[in-house]
Formats: structure tokens, sequence, C-alpha cells
């Protein structure tokens, strides 16, 4: 096998392997806290590092799978910047460490923004899509949400058509999970960095809301079969759940605390009905790249050595739902 050897240039014909770079200036801001909630503490599996020594362990990944952390927050006491070129490097990031026992919450993805001439700008990216022609519809709408433009469209002839985008950074985080769902993994897209535009005001990149556990306790078959009809469940029977913990995905746009630790009333009384089979739809399994796209910005991903979870930052209920009172004045 010939030896390989760095190099800045890479030629037609080549065959290369090319390594991902980091840019402290470009990706995404993401806040690494080392901050467990007492009420969880029979969950912890894992060794929760300071935050001194966490800026330590991000400084000194290899860049390829690694972040940079912010210099000017790497020796808060509670929360450190991260900026990977990716959701996908982030991702590698965390779960090195899951895997080396390490047990912090994540929080969402955010783009580093620049003021410019007194304006606040961010990152935009030139998205390029090759599809079939009949998800011309799927893919514009996709993307309208997310505040894209179209920049060109070119029709083959072949029944594929090629759209150029130019798309908020922000609006790619969980952009290819939907992509790939509405093409039925037949579409192709590619991103690259184009420049800085002026803020694009709000996005809204998931339109359906939170399933959160309103109390501590053990998932039941019986509150399953209750609550699947309201959305997506992450969660098995016999799963340890916690006051705001993220069990599943509403159907409606709107968060709903539940009771998913609702236990089957006993009687001695018999019934025509009580013997009746009901079928439990097999929960969704999230991976943490996964979670990281799904997490809104109230929400943060918890990351131990033995699982993955969504919980809100804000894990009472009714403190939650004072702040979104204070929010919408």
């Amino acid at each position: 096998m010939p030896d390989r050897e760095p190099i800045g240039v890479i030629g037609a014909g080549w065959v290369g392997l090319v390594t991902a770079a980091c840019f402290a200036d470009l990706g995404h801001e993401v806040s690494v806290r080392d901050i467990v909630p007492e009420k969880i503490d029979a969950l912890r599996r894992g060794e929760v590092p300071r935050a001194e020594e966490l800026a330590v362990e991000i400084r000194d990944r290899p860049q390829p799978a690694a972040g940079l952390p912010d210099e000017e927050t790497r020796h808060l006491s509670e929360v450190i910047r991260a900026i990977p070129e990716h959701t996908g490097a982030l991702a590698i990031l965390v779960e090195t460490m899951r895997r080396e026992g390490f047990e912090l919450t994540v929080g969402k993805p955010q783009v580093v923004a620049k003021e410019i001439d007194g304006k606040k700008h961010e990152p935009v990216e030139r998205l390029t899509i090759d599809a079939p022609e009949e998800y011309l519809g799927a893919i514009t709408q996709l993307l309208a949400v997310r505040k894209g433009r179209m920049e060109t469209m070119t029709n083959h002839g072949t029944g594929w058509i090629r759209m150029e985008f130019v798309v908020p950074s922000r609006g790619l985080i969980g952009f290819r999970t939907e992509f790939l769902t509405d093409t039925r993994g037949t579409g192709i897209a590619h991103h690259v960095f184009e420049g800085y535009e002026p803020w694009f005001g709000e996005l809204r990149t998931r339109n359906n809301g939170s399933l959160v556990a309103d109390r501590a306790g053990a998932v039941t078959a019986f509150a399953m079969i209750n609550l699947q009809e309201r959305g997506t469940l992450f969660v098995e029977p016999g799963t340890e759940v916690y006051e705001g913990m993220i069990i599943g995905e509403n159907s409606r746009s709107d968060d709903m605390d539940v009771n998913i630790t609702k236990e089957k009333k006993l009687t001695n009384m018999r019934s025509s009905t009580a013997d009746e089979t009901e079928k439990i739809i097999p929960p969704r399994k999230l991976s943490l790249e996964q979670s990281l796209e799904f997490c809104r910005e109230d929400e943060c991903i918890e990351v131990t050595p033995e699982t993955v979870r969504i919980r809100k930052v804000v894990l009472d209920q009714k403190e939650r739902g004072r702040a979104a009172a204070r929010a919408k004045r």
C-alpha cells in the first residue's frame, strides 16, 4: 500500500482523503453544560466533568472530529461554547466523550452571528439539490419555511431537476432528515458556505411540539396505549423518566405535559372488554445527531454513557408556564 502524503490541492483523477476543518467564525454555537438536576441523580451513570475539564477535553481533540472551544467563555463555570463545522462533527465529539464515560448536557446548535455596519448578520449557505421532478413542490415548500431563496432551477428533460438555493445556516439544521423523507430517499443535496447576510428573523424548523413527562416514574404500557394517538413516542415500557423529560413528539404544534407513568386501576369486577388485546406502536429511537436536529431553543440533550435523553431546559412545569406567559407579553 503506497504511503499517504499531506497535500493542499488535489487534481482531477487523483484519489485523496479529505479531512474536515473547523472554522471559529463559521458553523454552530453549542452550549455544553455540566449541570445535572438533583432530582435525576438516580439516573446518572457517568463522570460529570467540571467546565474547565470539559474545555480541555474539547481543545485537545483531533480537529477532524471535534470543535474549538471559544476563548471568551472557556473558563466560565457553567457554559462552554464548542464551534464545530456542522452538527455531524458535534455529534462525533459528544459521542466520543460519552463512550469515554463522560456525562454532559448539550444545547441546541446555534449559528455564530456577526455585526456588520452596525447590523446583525448571519451565515448563509448555497444549497444545490438534484431530485426527481415530482418532488419539486415538496422541496420548495420545505425550504420556504426555512427562509430559502431559489437562485436557479434547471430541468434536464430526464425526469430530474437541479435547484440552487441560498439558505441561512440555521435553516439547514435538521434539513437533511426531512429532505430525505420528502423525496423518499432519492434526493441529493450539497451545501457550501456562501457568506453573511442580514438576519432573516425567526425560523421555525420543526412544526410539531413535544410530549413532556409531568412526573417522575417508570413508563407503563397502559399509559403508552392512551398516549400513542397523541403523537410519536420515544420511550419503551419500564423506562425511567422525570419531570421535564421529553418522551415523544406531539402531533400538534404546541407542547403537551402528559402522565406517561399512569397505571391501570385494579378492580375485582369483571368486564367483557377487560381482556382485549391492544398493540403498542414501537417507539421511535433517536440517535445523537437526530436528537440535536430535533431539539428546540428551550430544550437540551442529556448525554450519559448508557443513554441519550432530550429534556426541557426548565424542568418544572409551572416555571415553564410562567416563562411562556412572560414571553407573550
